[in-house]
């Protein structure tokens, strides 16, 4: 199988076209589900995780820290990603787990920029 390494513009491309596809589908599977944030339900992980390894090169280093620290961010859910969860359907499905990937993106920059990370 090949795989095509993308630019970080199509990096880009691909978490707006999840976040627009996923804020759809999961607001969709939440009402056939017929539950609040069904754990069926995984494409907001996918952009959470997409969104902090975003800007960097894929390496395993930065795809491992990156994951580690986004489920870190994802379980804890410190402020905004909580009260953000009260957002009604796939809008609110998803924003917790985009913001959890701000914050792994965040600490990702800061350990590169002061500790010279890979």
């Amino acid at each position: 199988m090949w795989v095509v390494p993308l630019s970080r513009a199509g990096r880009l491309l691909v978490l707006v076209a999840v976040v627009l596809a996923g804020t759809w589908a999961a607001q969709r599977a939440e009402r056939l589900l017929g539950a609040k944030d069904p754990g069926a339900i995984v494409i907001d992980e996918v952009a959470g995780m997409t969104l902090a390894v975003l800007p960097f090169p894929p390496t395993v280093a930065v795809l491992s820290v990156g994951f580690v620290l986004f489920r870190i961010f994802d379980i804890t859910k410190p402020f905004p990603a909580g009260p953000s969860q009260r957002v009604a359907g796939g809008v609110g499905i998803m924003v917790d787990d985009l913001i959890a990937g701000l914050y792994a993106l965040a600490v990702i920059a800061i350990g590169r920029a002061t500790l010279a990370w890979p």
